[in-house]
């Protein structure tokens, strides 16, 4: 049978039905998101929780510091496009092509976290609280033995830490200074031989000693741990956890009065960076079990403050020990 041919159509119906048909797919066709956007938006946010600035970023990653302000400026490369596009046309999210194992997430975490997809927000902290209970391993009564102290560097987590544990008669513990320790090097060094990756790595082995070597105590923590999933949650499920605020005008005080002046040097933005961090950090420091604001107040004054939340929600008799009051 020979092959069906259509009529030839005149030069005016051939260019009515073009418009139509182009008018048509305008109309039809959905306003796509704007990806790169998105991926800029993702490492700013990421550099912000990390304490990074560009140039630190570039440094530790290779990148160059003119690419990277390309791809947080949303013109990053045009194979990241591609990449959705594969993910769009295999049904899958884009987090499954980039997963970074040898093999891909068992069927069962990835049905799991699907199913905790759908859950509102406070349906998900009863479903973590319950998985805590069922598989954390975590005595409560151990947990409020533990406090952790979490918050922006200059907010007085050291200086109020040191306070509460000599109240509470136990242990008082910098996480900062026990990596300097295991490690021989400052803060420093580390992050100029090691980067980001080799930090937080020493970062959560510390953590764990000090959670292996210490059935109570009271620790203060770097101000971007809460940046590292997996060391927050372990912080999280094993500690009491307490956010000690301060507004930014006086985080930043309070550095320099110890004499630190890097967060102003040659910085014309530093505090519109530390404005911005406190702002991105802020939904993880709210997961803490209680908070406290030091702005404004004398130390004798937050550690006041901080005993008589602990006593508001009945852990003292698991954290006072003999002849402590309340």
């Amino acid at each position: 049978m020979a092959p069906f041919r259509s009529a030839p159509l005149g030069p005016s119906f051939k260019s009515r039905e073009l418009k139509t048909s182009r008018k048509r797919k305008v109309q039809a066709k959905a306003p796509a998101p704007d990806v790169l956007k998105l991926l800029a938006d993702r490492v700013r946010q990421a550099r912000a929780l990390r304490g990074m600035t560009r140039k630190q970023l570039a440094r530790d990653s290779g990148v160059s510091e003119r690419y990277l302000a390309q791809i947080e400026g949303g013109k990053g490369n045009i194979s990241v496009l591609v990449l959705r596009q594969l993910a769009k046309a295999l049904n899958v999210p884009v987090d499954v092509l980039l997963f970074e194992g040898q093999e891909p997430p068992p069927v069962e975490l990835v049905h799991t976290v699907e199913f905790l997809r759908r859950l509102s927000p406070d349906d998900l902290k009863i479903a973590r609280q319950m998985l805590l209970r069922r598989f954390g391993g975590v005595d409560p009564a151990a947990r409020r033995r533990r406090i952790a102290l979490i918050g922006l560097r200059g907010a007085g987590k050291s200086s109020l830490g040191a306070a509460l544990a000599e109240r509470l008669e136990m242990p008082f513990l910098e996480l900062d200074r026990l990596i300097e320790q295991e490690s021989g090097l400052t803060l420093n060094v580390i992050f100029d031989f090691h980067g980001q990756a080799g930090f937080r790595e020493l970062e959560r082995q510390c953590l764990e000693s000090v959670l292996r070597r210490y059935p109570c105590f009271v620790l203060a923590t770097g101000g971007s741990l809460v940046s590292e999933p997996g060391t927050f949650e372990r912080l999280l499920s094993s500690c009491f956890t307490v956010w000690v605020r301060a507004s930014p005008e006086e985080h930043m005080q309070r550095v320099i009065a110890q004499g630190d002046m890097r967060p102003m040097a040659n910085n014309r933005d530093a505090m519109s960076d530390l404005k911005r961090i406190l702002r991105e950090r802020a939904a993880l420091y709210s997961k803490s079990d209680i908070q406290i604001d030091t702005a404004g107040c004398t130390l004798e004054e937050s550690l006041k403050t901080l005993i008589h939340a602990l006593r508001d929600i009945s852990v003292q008799e698991s954290l006072a020990p003999a002849g402590v009051s309340f």
